[in-house]
């Protein structure tokens, strides 16, 4: 017989948990689940109950057994990690806040107290959250995927803005992996799905003498969309992932199904699930990086923007430049040829029409 005592609550509803995770939306039976864990079916059936209420959404049928549709959003590092698919990102030092002034505020306080490489932070709400140029980064509780990593690369100073190239393609091929939507790049720091605005970076480099000491940057990613109170008066239309999967799924190109059976829409759009690909998706472009040079990166770049071959007006620090934008440089900056032949490379602005 069985020993529901053998096990603590807690730790049965662990396994639980991971055995329901790693079967991959697939049946467990009740039978299984009980000789695993040394307890009764009917215990086993208990500590379901428990888990639903704690927001896990977990099918249960007669002789099928029980299958994981989704799990809470929630951003803790024990749930993150339960399913991060990483080595060192997200593994280390991670903090997650219900609510702080700017993730890269934080990041970089850590950072300087000598956090390592891959400490994440992440939090539910920003209350001053930044764009570049110390623009407003609207950040509403449960909106948004709001994180900021640390960074050591062993980079030349000149090359370390790439990181924010980097962090787009990051953003990028995590929304893609997710929704089967291309984005969009564009330059220098934001990403596009149907036009509109999904989400943003800040990079910020510090330095010790000549070297690069270390660098923070922070995503902040659109899930859910944001309030009308929140809309109002933003440079570029912004999108949520909902809404942008919504708007694909109603047109010619519909998500494909994952898995065989399809979940439903709340559970397959998480923060959650969010965090763990991006951060998968960072380990894997930023070791890359690491063994191959920055090359790999601007390459990716340039295939997910639309920016070569356009006529842009962007406003430099020195003032507008008006030309068509004949290439992105291997340290990121972006070359455009004026009217009357010059070529400009331009480190970072904005553009303002094109």
């Amino acid at each position: 017989m069985p020993n529901d005592g053998q096990n603590s609550s807690h730790d049965i509803r662990g396994i639980l948990r991971e055995v329901l995770r790693d079967a991959g939306g697939d049946w467990v039976s009740g039978e299984e689940l009980s000789r695993r864990l040394g307890v009764s079916r009917a215990a086993v059936s208990k500590h379901m109950r428990v888990l639903r209420k704690e927001g896990h959404g977990i099918e249960s049928v007669t002789r099928k057994g029980y299958r994981l549709i989704c799990e809470p959003d929630s951003l803790q590092p024990e749930v993150v990690r339960a399913g991060l698919r990483t080595q060192s990102f997200g593994r280390g030092e991670f903090l997650h806040l219900p609510s702080t002034t700017s993730t890269n505020m934080e990041a970089v306080a850590l950072a300087l107290r000598g956090a390592p490489e891959g400490t994440v932070v992440v939090a539910d709400e920003q209350t001053q959250g930044r764009g570049r140029k110390g623009r407003e980064w609207r950040s509403p509780a449960g909106c948004g995927l709001y994180v900021s990593l640390v960074l050591r690369p062993e980079l030349a100073p000149e090359a370390a803005p790439v990181v924010t190239l980097l962090t787009n393609v990051v953003i990028a091929e995590t929304l893609a992996e997710l929704t089967g939507i291309t984005p969009v790049c564009k330059w220098p720091n934001d990403v596009l799905l149907h036009g509109r605005k999904v989400a943003g970076n800040l990079t910020e480099v510090f330095m010790v003498a000549d070297s690069v000491a270390h660098i923070v940057t922070g995503a902040g990613i659109n899930v859910h969309p944001l309030p009308e109170t929140a809309r109002s008066g933003l440079r570029t239309p912004p999108i949520s992932i909902a809404e942008a999967v919504r708007v694909t799924g109603e047109g010619e190109n519909p998500l494909p199904e994952s898995g065989g059976e399809e979940a439903p829409a709340a559970c397959a759009i998480s923060r959650l699930s969010l965090l763990r690909a991006f951060l998968a998706q960072y380990e894997h472009w930023y070791r890359r990086m690491q063994a191959e040079g920055i090359a790999p990166v601007i390459a990716r770049w340039k295939e997910l923007t639309d920016v070569v071959g356009r006529t842009l007006r962007v406003e430099a620090r020195h003032g507008v430049v008006e030309g068509v934008v004949t290439d992105v440089t291997d340290d990121g900056m972006l070359v455009l040829r004026t009217a009357d032949g010059r070529e400009e490379q331009l480190f970072s602005g904005d553009i303002v029409d094109g």
